[in-house]
């Protein structure tokens, strides 16, 4: 079965926690070998986020997918020499240590692309690997409320507020999936010459807040909260049904407005002249609201959805993660896969991200306990003699 278009491509993940695992759970997904490097003891913190089920961590069996996985402390010198002669053997490296951190290995990418030219290495970290906060530790909570995200989240009269997940974790990840493909891609064509990719959890989640920079540069302007709303166009809120659910109503398309309006009974409002705009509907955003919401409010969920989509208006559910499990869309179409699992039977986890219809990816297993193959990947396909990582497995340096 074809794994995907990066079939062949080896990557080493020494990345912790949720960006570069999640870059990483992308390139294996899409065919490559990842192998997964793990302190020997502590693991990758990764393994202690969210449920747990018989002392299983779940989501660790989705981000750690289709990853080999070793224990090897880069800390060691011993560790440090075998990591690079895994290095060697390896198209792309993924790291995002504090800046610095590789360096004091004797891992740096002047080491890493000596013994290995082609070598692409990405280096996430918070703020980059340059500038006045690059030694500062960086998360993903620092970068969402430095990116402007927090600032225009939340109602209007509120506090900033915080996504309750990692979100520019996650947005860096899918980045940085992205910019490993661009560098192995521009392999091919530079004489087979590897590069660093310097990549921060910042910059991408700053792309997709939008352009308040460029309104501030030009207009001075700071755009504030708005709760559910937006500048852009009106109506565009969520809504609570008679039977106390919720829906997202969005009309970024004139069309698209129009048709909601005269669904809820409202058509002279098509005939104002600030009803023509975007802009001039969410001048006005309490009016609409007022109108799609006391419609909205005296009808159930599934009849409010029925009849949009009817009239061919843009509509969502709100829904948990049980109503995403039981969508007949998401059911059908796959967006959720039952994968067979060693420790679980089967797990439930998110698809492969996107449809190739040459070089499709394919989950082939779930993430592995800590170590699992490490005698592998150091004895039989490095060449390391069993006894030698016998020796440093009774010193802590592998698991």
């Amino acid at each position: 079965m074809q794994d995907g278009p990066l079939t062949g491509t080896r990557v080493v993940d020494a990345s912790t926690i949720l960006a570069g695992p999640l870059c990483c759970q992308i390139l294996g997904d899409f065919g490559a070998d990842v192998i997964k490097v793990e302190h020997p003891v502590a693991g990758d913190s990764m393994r202690g986020h969210g449920e747990s089920k018989d002392g299983v961590p779940l989501w660790w069996k989705e981000i750690s997918r289709n990853k080999r996985t070793i224990g090897l402390s880069l800390s060691d010198r011993d560790g440090a020499a075998a990591f690079l002669e895994l290095a060697r053997t390896a198209d792309v490296v993924v790291e995002n240590f504090r800046p610095g951190t590789f360096e004091r290995w004797g891992l740096g990418p002047e080491v890493l692309l000596e013994a290995n030219p082609g070598l692409v290495l990405l280096r996430i970290s918070g703020f980059g690997q340059e500038g006045p906060y690059a030694s500062r530790a960086g998360f993903g909570t620092l970068a969402e409320a430095m990116s402007g995200f927090a600032h225009l989240t939340g109602e209007a009269d509120g506090p900033p507020t915080l996504p309750a997940f990692g979100l520019a974790d996650s947005i860096c990840g899918i980045a940085a999936s992205s910019a490993v493909s661009m560098a192995l891609l521009a392999r091919q064509s530079n004489g087979g010459r590897g590069q660093v990719i310097d990549a921060n959890l910042l910059l991408p989640i700053m792309t997709a807040v939008g352009p308040g920079p460029t309104v501030y540069d030009q207009l001075g302007v700071v755009g504030q909260r708005h709760g559910n709303r937006s500048t852009n166009n009106a109506p565009r809120n969520t809504y609570r049904t008679s039977d106390d659910s919720w829906v997202a109503v969005s009309t970024s398309a004139q069309r698209i407005a129009e048709k909601v309006l005269t669904l809820v009974g409202h058509p002279e409002v098509l005939e104002e002249p600030w009803f023509a705009s975007g802009h001039g509907r969410a001048q006005h955003a309490d009016l609409l609201d007022g109108y799609v919401g006391s419609w909205i409010g005296a009808r159930t969920r599934a009849e409010v959805i029925d009849r949009f989509t009817e009239v061919g208006a843009a509509i969502a559910a709100v829904y948990d993660a049980r109503d995403l499990v039981e969508d007949a869309h998401v059911r059908e179409t796959g967006m959720l896969r039952h994968v067979p699992d060693e420790d679980l039977g089967q797990v439930l986890m998110h698809d492969v991200m996107w449809r190739m219809s040459g070089t499709p990816g394919r989950i082939r297993f779930p993430g592995r306990p800590r170590g699992a193959d490490t005698d592998q990947v150091l004895t039989d396909e490095l060449g390391i003699p069993a006894e030698h990582v016998a020796e440093l497995r009774a010193r802590g340096v592998v698991a």
